[in-house]
């Protein structure tokens, strides 16, 4: 049977020769080709690092990616023309299906010694790269002709999370920012939320987008789970076991004591009782809390034992008080049930035709990010959770790094754990993980493993192109050998997401569309656009003290946590049934401690 012509005249320059190579040995994937080498070849016939061959095998095309190319020096090749030898990791063939010919990964049957060896032409890569579907998205342009667009899967891409990994300088953020609007245009249900660690995301998709930082947004600390409010108080240093531990038991007598104020039912809907732990998202009031510890402490004599309340209670004080922290204490004596605002707010539910959250990390304290980004990650997991998937949701992570570090001693653990339990079990719940980071051999290794499309652009250092090339799983993973000499922009992408190890270049966005930092305080407002530039009105923005007119705070004490300044519980407006619900006690918790927050007689 003859094999059919896979070769387009119109495809390669006027009187390109088609002789080629010769297949001399076999090993694997790995095969090794013997090809003519001369300055005078075109650009479809020179073998280089990246580019791809054919080798003729019965009626197939089977198609090979050039690893490594090096001068044949063996005595029978001293005399005529130069011999080139080149290195092929086999990626699959083009073979015939039906009346159409079709590329498929893998091999049927290996090359043969003496097989010949054909360069590929724009016809064969249109059928390689021929990634079709109503998900699948035209992210740049092919290496090897820039005539041939790149495309990715959205679906196999999200289902199995994804990274994009490269030093800095290299066109992350403009490929992260053109992969996100295209995953956006063909995915009209989900939604995106990018924590924005340099504040760069911000113009890039214009009303697509809102933008969230501590000027606009507010996250109660009572939605801080209890490691995470541990870290607020003590400002990301070690905890002191003893005042922990205190916490640890008035959270939950704050919180049942808040639900009796309010009249909250003790009952469940399907009839169980509410259980009051320092975890669960219910709502109390930092007065409570303070005042259960001034309770206690006035029934200690030891002097040393009262100190450790004194120190909890000023700890609390200096981070309630802090303007920088109002985007969790502003109204931490109001109380209020305001979970679905938030939730709705910061996961665009509904979408309403802004599927994208840019979360602005730069403008909150330092201190407070790594418990932000936990307590994030933690809603986001835990939403899909109880929602059953309802609601697909992405999180690109930038600055991966920064929150999963491959040392367990450093950084924040809850915020790790969080992460990992979306990179480990968030596709059940239709909640997606996107990470971006320049120093791959910082992240955790387990959670990098659960992206199974990696986007790799230029690592010019050892220990990340190392751990890169442990986890990739292809057979074209020498490829990376190559990734110090990539330019700005290019990427080589490998796993689920592609049909096949491709080498492109991300398509460049509009000028007005391209990630740049934006210059902002500490409390998220746009120093950029402020009119006072004098350095009164910068030690102003330092100390967040702009904050207040910014968000319409005022300035009557509403963050201090003094009981006296909070807004009193008011026995008369409570009637007869609501006194006595005050009166019982809370399952679990002895009714002694709640005494300072009953009525005065």
């Amino acid at each position: 049977m003859q094999a059919p012509d896979l070769r387009s005249t119109t495809d390669r320059p006027p009187g390109a020769g088609l002789a080629s190579g010769r297949v001399i040995s076999v090993s694997g994937s790995n095969v090794s080709v013997r090809l003519p080498s001369s300055p005078g070849l075109d650009d479809t016939m020179r073998a280089t690092v990246g580019k791809f061959l054919g080798i003729r095998v019965g009626s197939s095309l089977q198609i090979g990616v050039v690893t490594k190319v090096s001068l044949d020096s063996s005595p029978a090749t001293q005399t005529g023309s130069a011999i080139a030898m080149a290195q092929l990791d086999l990626i699959g063939e083009i073979r015939a299906a039906g009346a159409s010919m079709q590329f498929h990964r893998g091999v049927l049957d290996y090359p043969a010694i003496g097989d010949q060896v054909v360069p590929v032409g724009s016809g064969e890569l249109r059928l390689i790269f021929n990634v079709s579907g109503a998900t699948a998205v035209d992210i740049g342009e092919l290496q090897q002709g820039n005539a041939i667009s790149a495309h990715v899967d959205v679906n196999d891409m999200l289902s199995k999370h994804f990274a994009v990994l490269g030093t800095t300088g290299v066109g992350k953020s403009s490929g992260v920012a053109y992969l996100i609007d295209q995953i956006v245009r063909v995915r009209s249900d989900l939604r995106v939320l990018i924590l924005d660690v340099h504040n760069e995301y911000g113009r890039c998709f214009g009303n697509r987008a809102q933008v969230l930082n501590p000027a606009n947004i507010r996250l109660p600390f009572w939605l801080f789970n209890f490691e995470e409010i541990v870290d607020v108080f003590f400002g990301g240093r070690p905890p002191v076991d003893e005042e922990v531990d205190l916490l640890a038991e008035v959270i939950p007598l704050a919180k049942g004591a808040y639900a009796q104020y309010v009249g909250a039912a003790n009952q469940t809907p399907d009839g169980g009782h509410v259980r009051y732990t320092a975890d669960v998202p219910l709502p109390y009031r930092i007065v409570d809390l303070m005042a259960l510890l001034d309770s206690r402490m006035g029934k200690l004599e030891n002097r040393s034992s009262r100190m450790i309340y004194h120190k909890l209670m000023a700890r609390i004080e200096t981070a309630c008080n802090d303007p920088r922290h109002a985007f969790m204490f502003e109204n931490a004596n109001v109380g209020g049930d305001v979970m679905e605002e938030v939730l709705s707010k910061l996961f665009r539910l509904p979408l309403n035709g802004v599927p994208i959250s840019i979360m602005q990390l730069a403008g909150f304290p330092s201190e407070v990010i790594d418990a932000v980004v936990s307590v994030i990650c933690r809603l986001a997991f835990d939403l899909g959770l109880w929602s059953d998937g309802r609601d697909p949701l992405l999180v690109v992570c930038e600055e991966a790094h920064r929150y999963m570090s491959a040392d367990k001693t450093v950084g924040f653990g809850p915020t790790r754990r969080a992460v990992a339990r979306i990179a480990k079990e968030g596709r059940k719940y239709n909640v997606f993980l996107g990470l971006v980071t320049q120093r791959p051999a910082e992240l955790d290794a387990t959670i990098l493993s659960q992206c199974s499309t990696l986007f790799a652009m230029r690592l010019t250092n050892e220990r990340d192109q190392k751990l890169l090339r442990s986890a990739v799983s292809d057979t074209a993973a020498n490829l990376l050998a190559f990734l110090p000499s990539l330019g700005t922009g290019e990427v080589f992408a490998f796993g689920e997401g592609v049909s096949l190890p491709t080498r492109f270049k991300f398509r460049q966005l509009p000028p007005h569309l391209i990630p740049r930092s934006e210059a902002t305080g500490p409390n998220g407002l746009d120093i950029g656009t402020t009119a006072d530039h004098s350095l009164g009105s910068v030690i102003q923005r330092w100390r967040g003290l702009a904050r207040q007119k910014a968000v319409g705070a005022t300035a009557d004490g509403a963050r201090l946590i003094n009981p006296a300044a909070a807004p009193p519980l008011q026995p008369r407006a409570l009637d007869p049934d609501r006194y006595k619900l005050l009166k019982r006690p809370i399952e679990g918790v002895s009714p002694a401690p709640v005494s300072p927050l009953q009525h005065p007689k």
